[in-house]
């Protein structure tokens, strides 16, 4: 019984946050749209509280904005917000990527390789979820291994935002070329060159501030 009171709402708080935050990052949940804590609750099979707990943790990250007594809602997509975001979370993968690239196993490269292959593959397909997920996939290698949770833990926080504007310009037929930069990316890494997994890796999160930019 100890355990089961505290466990059971941080897993119900951070249940509410996941879900909100994907439906937001999908666009299920469109920029501009009321967000009401008991209708999310009733849809999600939760009390109000941890949804109430999650919206205050998306306030803080930038998906939401509140105004009291008056209404929860989400924010737009705003390219100096990404552009922002771009930069600590570029900033963060460079530091773990210079931290693990000596710490790689074969089978951390062959994870990238593999990963890397889903990410071109769904790109091709117009698959964009598939292409988001294969890409966090690959990138969360390094910041495993980096075992930095400070960086960890800012990327989890600021992605998101970086997120809503690859999506959008995905479904608009934007291109990408990114899964070259991943190839050169794991050579880099396969090969023990943090210089050179460094620069790839700056020019891949260049690549999305300039995407922001460009919005």
């Amino acid at each position: 019984m100890e355990a089961i009171r505290p466990l059971a709402r941080t897993l119900l708080r951070d249940r509410a946050y996941a879900s909100i935050r994907d439906a937001i990052v999908a666009g299920e949940i469109e920029p501009g749209a009321v967000v009401r804590d008991a209708e999310l609750a009733e849809r999600l099979g939760l009390s109000r509280a941890p949804v109430r707990e999650a919206f205050a943790r998306l306030v803080d990250e930038g998906l939401l904005e509140s105004k009291p007594q008056s209404y929860t809602r989400v924010t737009q997509v705003v390219a100096a917000d990404v552009r922002d975001a771009a930069a600590v979370v570029g900033a963060m993968h460079e530091l773990v990527t210079r931290i693990a690239v000596p710490r790689l196993f074969a089978a951390d490269i062959e994870t990238m390789r593999a990963a890397n292959e889903r990410f071109a593959a769904a790109v091709a397909a117009g698959d964009v979820d598939e292409a988001l997920r294969a890409d966090d996939q690959l990138h969360d290698v390094l910041v495993r291994v980096s075992g930095n949770r400070a960086a960890a833990a800012t990327t989890a926080r600021y992605t998101p935002l970086i997120r809503r504007l690859e999506r959008r310009r995905f479904g608009e037929g934007g291109n990408c070329r990114s899964a070259g930069l991943h190839d050169r990316l794991i050579e880099a890494c396969a090969a023990g060159d943090v210089d050179e997994a460094v620069r790839v890796t700056a020019e891949i999160w260049r690549g999305l501030a300039e995407l922001a930019d460009s919005d």
